[in-house]
């Protein structure tokens, strides 16, 4: 989602603008990335391989 077309609660004013904290607050954790960190596709990828590490082990 894009924050060009929201408005602030606090000051009514566009949040793309960041003219209060709030604002400035909701543009920063938008664009810092709402998507998965490196950590946790490492430890996903982990899992995985530990998963099919023992279903191979134990089909034998």
């Amino acid at each position: 989602m894009c924050c060009e077309h929201l408005i602030c609660a606090n000051c009514a004013g566009p949040v793309s603008e960041g003219r209060c904290s709030v604002c400035r607050g909701h543009r920063e954790q938008m664009h810092r990335g709402g998507g998965v960190s490196a950590s946790t596709l490492t430890a996903v990828f982990l899992t995985l391989l530990v998963a099919v590490a023992f279903l191979t082990t134990t089909m034998h």
